[in-house]
């Protein structure tokens, strides 16, 4: 099997569309044919500010090679009118020309709607969580926005106890986030924010990291399904906590009463605590190669006053030294960060490589009857593919899969149809004979 030498542990981050053709848009000319003439339009008449496709897009997000032209007033975060190809009204969106996704759609329409629609969402999202899913009656940690998967391309919400814990993507949605904080208090019962920017993300879309201040909150105590959490802002990944695991947390504890469980990528040690407090498990093992992590765990298991074997190690490394030992345990969980990145052939064939070695290895270690429970975050790859790798390692293992079920992310975690390759979470649960 091939070697794993780079970190286990790295922050998931949601799904943001393929890659872009580059920061400049318009037409690209071709050395060895023409594009097709593009139909004219007058844009004298057309209301301000423009942005002019070259096809219809009911994508959330448009790139450079999907823009003709935008009008010249047309500034970096302005609410823009969109035209489809013809010249007819096609929506509204946010506009930045420099940015790799220069256009981020919020209406689709023969006609033009105000900026307003964008708050109109925002409660739409609120509503969902709390009206209709009603999810404070299980935890105070849960995801507020999706994304995409809410109508709101750029903006990611999470609610941890008192605290509003955001990630932006948009330059459009950061100028805007002073407005929306208080409404999102109001509907929420939060008081504090923290705001997350990646880097590179804040230097594309040039947000100022001035924009929107955190407050100064280094961590906070959630509960979930009567378990409680320490959500560390300073040495956590992403919003904190991964909120997207919560419901397959409580079913693992369906399956794991007087069993010995192994915990591979425990992060926080969800999994594990789930499985001794919930499960009433005989005995869980937790193995993360990030030291924050594991020190995450140890905190998470005293809150809640079990007892968990943690192991600060590379998941490859450790699973391969007990496959040696002909060690076996009656539960497995396999959790990987990220092991996919780009479409990039290379690196999409090495971690493709690295999903094979891990269910490998994992299958090995399940006791014959035992649960295997796999997970792949790679937004990169399909719910098919993923389970197509699953079952090529059962029978180069000489394992047979009964497959149970096929889960993914909580409710809170929706995908739109408009957006359906940003359903990035799959977990397979198997027995394995």
């Amino acid at each position: 099997m091939a070697s794993f030498d780079r970190p286990q542990f790295r922050p998931r981050r949601p799904y943001d569309g393929p890659p872009s053709s580059g920061p400049s848009f318009g037409p690209r000319s071709s050395p060895r044919s023409s594009p097709p003439a593009l139909p004219q339009a007058d844009t004298t008449h057309w209301k301000t500010p423009w942005v002019w496709l070259k096809y219809h897009s009911q994508q959330p997000v448009v790139y450079p090679a999907m823009i003709r032209d935008a009008s010249s007033g047309a500034k970096p975060g302005d609410w823009v009118q969109v035209y489809d190809k013809s010249g007819s009204p096609s929506g509204n969106g946010l506009w930045h020309p420099r940015a790799k996704v220069p256009l981020r759609l919020f209406h689709w329409g023969e006609s033009f709607v105000e900026e307003s629609v964008l708050g109109d969402l925002l409660d739409r999202a609120m509503d969902h969580r709390i009206d209709f899913l009603r999810l404070p009656e299980v935890s105070d940690a849960f995801r507020v926005v999706h994304s995409d998967a809410d109508g709101l391309s750029g903006l990611v919400v999470d609610k941890f106890a008192d605290v509003l814990s955001i990630q932006v993507h948009s330059l459009g949605i950061a100028q805007r986030l002073a407005s929306w904080i208080p409404r999102m208090h109001a509907r929420l019962g939060t008081q504090r924010v923290v705001f997350e920017v990646d880097d590179t993300v804040a230097r594309n879309e040039g947000i100022s990291p001035t924009t929107i201040k955190s407050d100064p909150v280094r961590a906070v105590k959630i509960r979930e399904h009567g378990i409680r959490y320490e959500v560390d802002f300073k040495e956590g990944h992403k919003t904190g906590f991964f909120c997207d695991q919560r419901d397959n947390r409580l079913k693992l504890s369906r399956y794991t009463r007087d069993k010995r469980v192994l915990d591979l990528c425990c992060y926080s040690g969800g999994f594990s605590i789930s499985a001794m407090l919930l499960g009433q498990a005989a005995e869980a093992t937790g193995v993360d190669l990030d030291e924050a992590a594991i020190a995450m765990s140890k905190r998470n298991a005293n809150l809640n006053q079990v007892r968990v074997s943690w192991v600060d190690c590379d998941a490859f490394s450790y699973a391969r030294q007990m496959r040696d030992n002909g060690e076996q345990w009656d539960v497995v969980i396999l959790d990987p960060p990220k092991l996919i990145h780009s479409r990039d052939d290379e690196d999409a064939a090495e971690g493709r490589q690295r999903y094979e070695d891990l269910n490998g290895l994992g299958m090995v270690m399940t006791r014959p009857g035992g649960l295997l429970v796999t997970c792949s975050c790679s937004g990169m790859i399909s719910a098919e593919e993923f389970e197509d790798i699953v079952i090529r390692m059962s029978i180069r293992t000489r394992r047979r899969l009964q497959i149970m079920d096929r889960t993914g992310p909580g409710e809170d975690h929706p995908v739109m149809s408009n957006c359906p390759e940003s359903r990035y979470l799959k977990v397979i649960w198997a027995r394995v004979w």
